[in-house]
């Protein structure tokens, strides 16, 4: 679709002309939203001006509108090199009403609060910080997006790739005639993700062209589209099971729920799936389900790979804190790497956003007597301490009601440490916890039922409660970060490796003595997660309490979980473990979590701005039981007679060997990787790779096919044996093959073992960020059966 302001002058004739056919498609758009003549979508279809904010002197009025396909906003831009003047409203994440964000908060006056919003993306995208004319304009732009974005989401899988195969025509139609030609037909084929060679494309046209008139409208732009979303696949398992009338009666529909499916399918639940898809009202009075129904079904969340009934809160949320894995953010302040990457409260925002219940502070004296927040001794950016807090309040609760753990790293002086107690009572109030819940003193943690809607205190605490004050131990991340920081300064860059080590192993031992002072205020906070330097499994269980708790870096956790796998279980069995990236990792890159999940640690702590596989892994092991962020842990995790080694598998209630059998079916509207290269189609291959103990780690992958992300068939099989199925994850990796260099991902899914639903079932894939991509997915048949049988 042509930007306003590169459209060519029209006659008045061809304006009013124009004018007609955009209201028309707009109406069309609408409807298909369920917005048909929705007052907040005619406004954002006429538009506005609105003042754009970046700083206290860049606040420039800019004109934005929706445009016609109700899912593009359009806006004006000075920009002579990289304009790009639209954004889809599938990249936004959030649309906040005032001065929710960093920039309007630091910008704009309070008194300027209701006139303003904020347009938040997915991804690393910066926050479009906006301000209207007047609150009531404001309240009318955040209520439009809002509403269009909710009944975007709402839409089907097949109502997604439907408003998208029509835009795509769209865009392909450069004259704006509402029909197509040869070479518009080309284009469109091109923006679909498909290439094929001219004779094929000319012989499709002509089967579409009717009329012979040398282009496509109305009925034959219809018929085009049938063929093109027509799937063989489908129409081959249909056929098998539509035995009555060319229809699939409710017993054929019984007859695949329950041979196919493999699901505990009853007559009465077949009736209702008829009732919830079929779209033909004559087939659903005969109650039967047509082709069309049945696609609908099988593009639903009934049909996902993943169990529908795990997508809501179902796990046992009354058991100690210590039983569950918990969603863990490192150093969650960074947006980018650890050196001199931005600092921002967004940070946090996403991260809680994304269900994470375990937020980082590295909390340093700053300016004006305010603590701040950064990545000490590097040139990262700072935040106010105030500001992180103030985040977490407003945004701790939104998508998940379990408690959230502020783990602190104090650096800061004993004012400063007064002060950032006092800003946690002020903000956080009666939901922070300051003393043992109950009224007897806890022998073990409280649950995540008793502390829902609570903050927990993770950092160092006093041993003598009556002191205002006295020195303790630093905490084990900050004597590592210090010692390296030590270390660097002693040798030069010519220095022997075996004299740098030397000279690192000196500095960690002298910073791992070392004491900073604390003070009792801020001491006061810590109630059930105390941080103590860990001195072996023997020593920890003879000596600490339920709520002292240790950190421990990748290296020294994979070296446990490798050697003492079952120690380190016992351990966290009454314990809390929390992992972190090890400080080498300045790109903010991370450690596959698994193996740590396999000793049964609770925070495994990753960076959460690092979009790659270990964090995909982690979205997937977080996304059952509602994705709250907590997830209980196996029994032979917590049960004390357990001898459970990953490691070295024995027999025992773990051991219940599966043979997980995929078939890669069919991919349906991958992404295209260059939107703006016209011929830049990819390539795809899927890789299927399980993760769980040692002995099930596997991964197998399928043949690429040339030239087509819009509808490429492998129909190739795999078998995986698991022997320990409740710890498995499997994760399904779409890439584009690439001859050259490495390929690159076109989308991703990861889910439990034990959410996997069997039969034919849609993968939905998720881009690097975690993100749905809209109508894309994967089409597959799995089945997990008895390794015996």
């Amino acid at each position: 679709m042509l930007c306003l302001k590169c459209q060519p002058k029209r006659t008045p004739d061809e304006e009013a002309a124009w004018a007609k056919r955009a209201r028309k498609v707009a109406q069309a758009n609408g409807k298909r939203l369920g917005l048909e003549n929705d007052r907040d979508l005619n406004f954002l279809l006429i538009g506005g001006f609105l003042t754009k904010v970046r700083s206290r002197s860049w606040q420039k009025s800019r004109l934005y509108r929706l445009q016609e396909d109700c899912k593009t906003v359009w806006h004006e831009s000075e920009k002579v090199v990289n304009r790009k003047q639209t954004f889809s409203i599938d990249e936004v994440e959030s649309v906040r009403h005032g001065r929710q964000s960093e920039g309007l908060s630091k910008h704009t006056d309070p008194a300027e609060e209701a006139r303003c919003f904020s347009i938040v993306f997915r991804g690393r995208k910066k926050v479009l910080d906006l301000m209207a004319s007047d609150p009531q304009e404001a309240e009318q732009w955040v209520k439009g997006l809002n509403k269009v974005i909710s009944n975007v989401r709402g839409l089907s899988r097949q109502q997604k790739s439907e408003h998208w195969i029509i835009n795509c025509m769209r865009k392909a139609d450069k004259n704006e005639d509402n029909k197509m030609n040869l070479k518009e037909l080309k284009r469109f084929l091109g923006h679909i993700n498909i290439e094929v060679d001219n004779a094929y494309a000319e012989e499709l046209f002509k089967k579409c062209d009717h009329s012979n008139s040398g282009t496509l409208e109305d009925e034959e732009i219809r018929h085009f589209y049938e063929l093109l979303t027509e799937r063989e696949e489908i129409e081959v398992i249909y056929g098998k099971y539509a035995g009555t009338d060319g229809q699939m009666s409710v017993k054929d529909l019984l007859n695949f729920l329950l041979n196919e499916e493999r699901e505990a399918a009853t007559t009465v639940g077949a009736l209702r799936l008829i009732d919830k898809y079929e779209v033909d009202e004559t087939a659903k009075q005969r109650k039967h389900m047509s082709k069309d129904g049945f696609l609908m079904y099988l593009q639903h969340d009934d049909c996902s790979i993943f169990n529908p009934a795990h997508k809501k809160v179902y796990q046992d949320m009354t058991q100690p804190l210590h039983h569950y894995y918990i969603s863990s953010s490192h150093n969650t302040y960074l947006t980018k790497d650890q050196l001199k990457g931005p600092s921002s409260t967004e940070a946090y925002i996403r991260a809680l956003m994304k269900s994470c219940r375990c937020v980082e502070l590295d909390c340093w004296d700053g300016a004006n007597g305010e603590p701040v927040v950064f990545h000490g001794y590097t040139l990262t950016s700072k935040i106010s301490f105030r500001d992180v807090i103030k985040a977490i309040k407003d945004f701790a609760f939104k998508t998940s009601e379990y408690p959230v753990i502020l783990s602190l790293e104090n650096h800061c002086s004993l004012p400063q440490q007064r002060l950032m107690a006092h800003h946690m009572i002020s903000i956080l109030g009666d939901a922070l916890v300051t003393r043992p819940i109950g009224s007897n003193w806890p022998t073990t943690f409280p649950s995540p039922e008793e502390l829902k809607g609570k903050f927990l205190v993770k950092g160092k605490r006093l041993n003598n409660p009556a002191m205002e004050e006295d020195t303790v131990s630093e905490e084990d991340e900050a004597a590592e970060v210090e010692s390296e920081q030590e270390a660097k300064r002693k040798v030069g860059p010519r220095c022997p490796r075996r004299e740098k080590v030397h000279h690192v192993k000196k500095s960690m031992s002298r910073f791992q003595k070392s004491k900073i002072k604390l003070a009792k205020e801020l001491s006061d906070m810590v109630v059930y997660c105390k941080s103590v330097h860990f001195n072996g499994f023997e020593h920890a269980r003879d000596n600490l309490k339920f709520y002292e708790m240790s950190s421990f870096k990748e290296s020294k956790a994979f070296n446990l979980a490798n050697n003492s796998a079952s120690a380190f279980i016992h351990h966290n069995m009454d314990k809390l473990s929390r992992i972190y990236p090890a400080g080498s990792r300045t790109d903010s890159s991370n450690y596959n979590p698994v193996s740590m999940w396999n000793a049964g640690c609770q925070i495994v702590a990753l960076n959460f701005q690092t979009p790659k596989k270990e964090m995909h892994i982690n979205q997937g092991r977080f996304l059952p039981n509602g994705a709250c962020g907590y997830i209980l842990k196996e029994d032979f995790l917590r049960d004390p007679s357990s001898d459970f080694d990953p490691n070295v598998l024995s027999r025992g209630p773990w051991l219940t060997p599966k043979m997980l059998n995929v078939m890669v079916i069919s991919a349906q509207q991958l992404p295209k990787l260059n939107e703006e290269k016209q011929k830049s189609i990819v390539d795809p291959l899927v890789r299927v790779e399980v993760y769980g103990v040692p002995a099930d780690n596997a991964s197998k992958q399928t043949h690429y096919i040339e030239n087509n992300g819009f509808n490429p068939v492998w129909n190739e099989r795999f078998q995986f044996s698991v022997l320990v199925p409740e710890l498995a994850l499997v994760r399904f990796v779409v890439e584009d093959h690439d001859t050259t260099s490495q390929n690159d991902l076109v989308g991703h899914f990861c889910l439990p073992l034990t959410s996997l639903q069997n039969g034919y079932r849609h993968v939905p894939l998720l881009n690097k960020n975690g993100d749905a991509i809209a109508a894309s997915g994967l089409f597959v048949h799995v089945m997990l059966l008895d390794a015996e049988s």
